[in-house]
């Protein structure tokens, strides 16, 4: 099953960092958060990703085309552009498919754009900017046994910005609001069958987190997986020195890998 992972937005929130560089590319410790979200599906056996640029997006290309080379010591031979590693450590064994979404599309549009590039029956989406130690396997076991086609796992955020109403495991409401006072919201990490991709389109209007999603809701397509452990999204410069303060201590809650 592939992981796709929106990374095409231009982080305005965060401009302290973005202006230089995608949000995707912002470090925790010395590490991308990209790279968090990718080691943490890894853990649970995913390793096939596919990646939604747009700002930027040249820029996490380049990540991963130098990462070898920036990891170990090498030898380079400039009249042939011959490389050798030397002491090289051991590699991630990740397939990326780097698929560029268009500098101005908005979320939904850029997942109808990677629909050629899903193959099973189901995939999983988040966004690039969110940590969790969510039990994936729970969430995929969870999404198999309802038969709907979509899966989203509810959170309780440090700071809310949009409503899951859920009666019985089921969305019944899916209402993108600036505040809320209770209840979970979207935290990402979701699950789709490629049926939700006849609720999309591709001319750059296509909120994910509006028509779509509500239209699954009200088709009673949509159903939750309510996590109550950690969760921790980087919209601000304050959630990054919360997420860096987090990854300094004795066990950051989303590091579940060796």
């Amino acid at each position: 099953m592939k992981v796709v992972i929106l990374c095409g937005g231009r982080g305005t929130r965060i401009n302290e960092e973005t202006t230089v560089r995608p949000k995707a590319l912002v470090e925790i410790g010395d590490k991308p958060i990209l790279w968090h979200i990718m080691k943490f599906y890894s853990h649970y056996g995913f390793n096939d990703f596919i990646i939604c640029l747009g700002y930027k997006g040249r820029m996490i290309k380049e990540y991963f085309l130098n990462y070898e080379l920036m990891k170990n010591d090498f030898s380079m031979n400039l009249g042939t552009n011959d490389i050798a590693l030397h002491g090289k450590s051991k590699e991630e064994d990740w397939k990326i498919t780097f698929a560029e979404t268009g500098l101005d599309a908005q979320t939904g549009t850029r997942v109808k754009k990677i629909e050629k590039y899903i193959d099973e029956d189901a995939f999983m989406l988040t966004y690039g900017d969110g940590l969790t130690n969510a039990d994936i396997g729970s969430i995929l076991k969870f999404h198999k046994s309802h038969g709907k086609i979509g899966t989203i796992t509810g959170v309780h955020p440090l700071s809310r910005f949009g409503e899951l109403v859920i009666e019985k495991h089921q969305i019944v409401e899916f209402s993108k609001r600036s505040q809320i006072d209770k209840g979970y919201i979207d935290g990402g990490y979701m699950i789709f069958n490629k049926e939700f991709f006849d609720y999309l389109w591709d001319d750059n209007t296509c909120h994910l987190e509006l028509e779509p999603l509500e239209k699954l809701a009200e088709d009673g397509e949509s159903m939750v997986y309510l996590h109550n452990g950690f969760w921790q999204c980087m919209d601000t410069y304050r959630e990054l020195e919360i997420l860096n303060s987090l990854w300094k201590s004795p066990e950051p809650p989303w590091k579940i890998w060796k």
